[in-house]
């Protein structure tokens, strides 16, 4: 596969005062025609991740027609899995309503941070998304039991299918973790089972982090994009014929950092989507998000 990237689209400006920084993690929603929601994880001046949107015309991805005046999710209340930050993992229709699943943020003392996934649900399409409940869906436990970080999530003939980041173990620097990709399932998308399946592994010694698994489900079978570090982040690609043992060919992902501009150092936080019979990725590039996120096409 070849991706031509389209350029970067949104970085932000400061437009509030929290969202100073960053546009990470884009997930897009379709609206009407040929215009997207397109959500993102912005951060204030405190560095805590809030959860906003831009509204644009994929025909001209530049040209943004709409922010969100206010945060769609915001920390949570001190001392809650989430006081030092919501960003955006996923976004599930369940009939009229959508299920937006987020990772909360706490800060950690003998190490950097501890995650969990929480859940806020719309009633429609302009009805605010709600926090499902204080405490989270998904934390750690005998399984997970270090941290457990972006989720994608779909649902297929009533099962709702997870993939989902989780830390093996924490070390003296952050690159001495081992945080790999796994599998849950649920009936209803709250209570989740959980087994330790394993869906994607590191690959080697030097590589100590895979995030951010976007599953897209077509006539060829199941196919993940993600993020995967070593030195710096790339984005990794794999395929399966039944979402559970899964294939990995990074060399045939069709997409890298440029030689010079914002994706010239890292490339990461794929979201992959199809449209009018083409394929659309957007994705962040230096610095996790913080010079914003572009759009690339298959090609």
């Amino acid at each position: 596969m070849k991706w031509i990237k389209l350029g970067r689209v949104f970085v932000p400006g400061g437009e509030y005062a929290w969202m100073q920084t960053h546009a990470s993690n884009p997930v897009a929603e379709w609206l009407v025609d040929d215009v997207f929601r397109v959500y993102f994880s912005t951060r204030d001046a405190l560095s805590r991740s809030h959860i906003a949107f831009v509204d644009l015309d994929i025909r001209e991805p530049e040209r943004i027609v709409n922010i969100s005046a206010a945060p769609v999710v915001a920390p949570g209340v001190i001392g809650a899995f989430d006081d030092s930050g919501s960003s955006m993992g996923c976004l599930v229709r369940n009939g009229a309503r959508r299920y937006l699943y987020y990772l909360g943020w706490n800060l950690g003392v003998t190490v950097p941070w501890r995650n969990a996934i929480g859940l806020a649900i719309s009633d429609g399409p302009e009805m605010p998304f709600v926090r499902y409940s204080l405490a989270p869906v998904c934390d750690r436990n005998s399984v997970d039991p270090f941290t457990v970080s972006y989720p994608w999530i779909i649902r297929e003939d009533g099962l709702w299918r997870m993939w989902y980041g989780s830390n093996l173990r924490w070390g003296a620097q952050q690159r001495d973790m081992d945080h790999l990709l796994k599998y849950a399932e649920s009936d209803d998308g709250i209570a989740w089972r959980r087994d330790g399946r394993v869906a994607i592994p590191l690959k080697d010694a030097d590589e100590y982090a895979l995030s951010k698994p976007c599953v897209v489900r077509d006539a060829e079978g199941y196919h993940m994009w993600f993020s995967h570090r070593g030195s710096a982040y790339r984005i990794g690609y794999a395929v399966s014929a039944d979402g559970l043992a899964w294939e990995r060919n990074d060399e045939t992902v069709g997409i890298t950092v440029s030689e010079a501009g914002w994706d010239s150092e890292t490339i990461e936080y794929p979201y992959v989507f199809d449209h009018k019979g083409k394929r659309y990725m957007f994705y962040n590039g230096n610095g996790y998000g913080r010079t914003g996120f572009g759009l690339a096409v298959q090609g």
